[in-house]
C-alpha cells in the first residue's frame, strides 16, 4: 500500500508540491506569529526583572502594558516616594511606546536614581553629559552594521548622540533624559510611573500600605515586581488570544482547502483506478486508507517543510532585526504540527470517503 501511496503522489508531481506547500505555509504562520507575539511578552518581562526594582508604582487607571500610559503624572512624586518608611530608591520613569522606524519602546530615565536601582554596566561611555544624548544596549549597537560613542541616531525625528553603550537587561534599548523624553512627549516635568526597590524583600506589603495612605497616592496602583510580572501573559493581554486564533484559524482553513481540493481532484482523476482496485477486492476501508495515507503523507513533509522554513526565516529576521525577539518553543511546533496534521486528514475526509463509496461497474466505465 505504501508503494501505491507513493506512486500516486509522484505521478502528479507539481500538485503534491502545491499541497506540500500549502501545509507548510499554515505551520509558518502559525510560528511565525505565535513567536513574534509570545516573545514580544517574554522580553518585555525578562527585560524589566533585570532593572532591579521590587516594585512598581503607577497612576490611577493606568495600564499595566508597557508605554502605553503617556506621562500623566509629575515626576517629583518619586520624591514623596522615596521619604516612605522601608523605600530605598525611587526612580520616575517615562516610557513611551514609537512607532518610527520600527516599533520600539523608548525609556526616559532620572540616570541618578535609575542607576541606583542596579547599576549599569558600561561597555563604553558613560553617563548623559547633554540633553540630546542617549544610552544604548549592546544588542542595539549591532544593529544596522553597527552603532559606536558619538554616533548620531534618530530618535522621535529628533537627533540624539550616543554617550553610553550598556549591557542589555535593563528594561529598554535606548534611554534619554527624563525631562528630554517628557518634553517630546508634550510632559516635560512628568512621569509613567515610578519603580521603587526596598530596603528588604519583606517589606514590600509595609511599603504599599504607607503609599496607600500617603494623602494623594491613595488611588495609585501599587504592584510587586512579581505580580506585575504574573500579569505579562498572553490572557492578560487584550486582544492577545483573539488574534492568535484568528491568524491560526486562517491558517487551518488555508491548509484544509487546499489539501481538500488537491485530494479531491486526485480521487476524480483516479476514479477508473479506483474501480479496478476494487474489481480485484479491495474493500472500502482499502480506498480510504489509500487517500488518507496521501494526505497525512503531504501534511507530514509539509510540516518539515514548514518547520524548517521558520527556522531560516528567524534568522533573517535576527540578520534585519536583531532587537526583535522570535522564539520558536518546542511546545508550540508540537501544537502547530497537530493542527496542520489534523486539518490536512479533514480535508482528506470527504475525498477519501467519496473515492470508498465509488460503484466499481460506474467506475471502470468512466472516461
Amino acid at each position: 500500500m505504501n508503494k501505491l501511496v507513493l506512486g500516486n503522489l509522484l505521478y502528479r508531481p507539481l500538485r503534491t508540491l502545491i499541497g506540500i506547500f500549502a501545509v507548510a505555509v499554515e505551520v509558518v504562520m502559525i510560528l511565525s506569529i505565535v513567536g513574534i507575539f509570545i516573545g514580544q511578552v517574554a522580553h518585555t518581562r525578562d527585560e524589566t526583572g533585570g532593572i532591579g526594582a521590587d516594585l512598581i508604582v503607577r497612576p490611577p487607571n493606568s495600564s499595566f502594558i508597557s508605554g502605553m500610559g503617556g506621562a500623566p503624572v509629575p515626576a517629583k512624586i518619586a520624591g514623596i516616594l522615596a521619604k516612605v518608611p522601608h523605600v530605598a530608591v525611587a526612580a520616575p520613569v517615562i516610557q513611551d511606546f514609537s512607532l518610527g522606524g520600527s516599533p520600539e519602546l523608548i525609556w526616559g530615565i532620572d540616570y541618578e536614581s535609575f542607576n541606583r536601582l542596579k547599576p549599569f554596566v558600561f561597555i563604553a561611555g558613560g553617563p548623559f553629559q547633554d540633553p540630546n544624548d542617549v544610552i544604548v544596549d549592546d544588542v542595539f549597537a549591532r544593529t544596522d552594521g553597527g552603532h559606536r560613542l558619538g554616533d548620531t541616531i534618530q530618535i522621535k525625528n529628533h537627533p540624539f548622540h550616543i554617550c553610553g553603550i550598556v549591557e542589555h537587561g535593563r528594561g529598554g534599548r535606548k534611554f534619554l533624559p527624563i525631562h528630554t523624553l517628557g518634553t517630546l512627549v508634550g510632559n516635560p516635568d512628568n512621569a509613567s510611573l515610578f519603580y521603587l526597590r526596598s530596603d528588604d524583600i519583606q517589606n514590600q506589603e509595609l511599603i504599599r500600605k504607607e503609599i496607600l495612605a500617603t494623602p494623594g497616592l491613595g488611588t495609585y496602583q501599587v504592584q510587586t515586581l512579581a505580580e506585575w510580572m504574573s500579569l505579562m501573559t498572553p490572557a492578560h493581554l487584550p486582544g492577545f488570544n483573539a488574534a492568535l486564533r484568528s491568524v491560526i484559524g486562517i491558517a487551518v482553513v488555508v491548509g484544509f482547502i487546499v489539501v481538500f481540493q488537491t485530494m479531491y481532484t486526485a480521487v476524480m482523476e483516479r476514479t477508473r483506478e479506483i474501480g479496478i482496485l476494487k474489481s480485484l477486492g479491495a474493500s472500502r476501508g482499502y480506498i480510504a486508507n489509500v487517500i488518507l495515507r496521501e494526505a497525512a503523507l503531504i501534511a507530514i513533509l509539509g510540516i518539515a517543510l514548514g518547520i524548517g522554513l521558520t527556522f531560516v526565516l528567524k534568522i533573517g529576521l535576527s540578520y534585519r532585526f536583531p532587537t526583535l525577539p522570535f522564539p520558536v518553543s518546542l511546545g508550540w511546533r508540537l501544537n502547530a504540527t497537530l493542527i496542520a496534521f489534523t486539518g490536512a486528514v479533514l480535508g482528506a475526509l470527504y475525498p477519501a470517503l467519496k473515492a470508498a463509496s465509488k460503484d466499481p461497474i460506474e467506475a471502470l466505465a468512466y472516461e
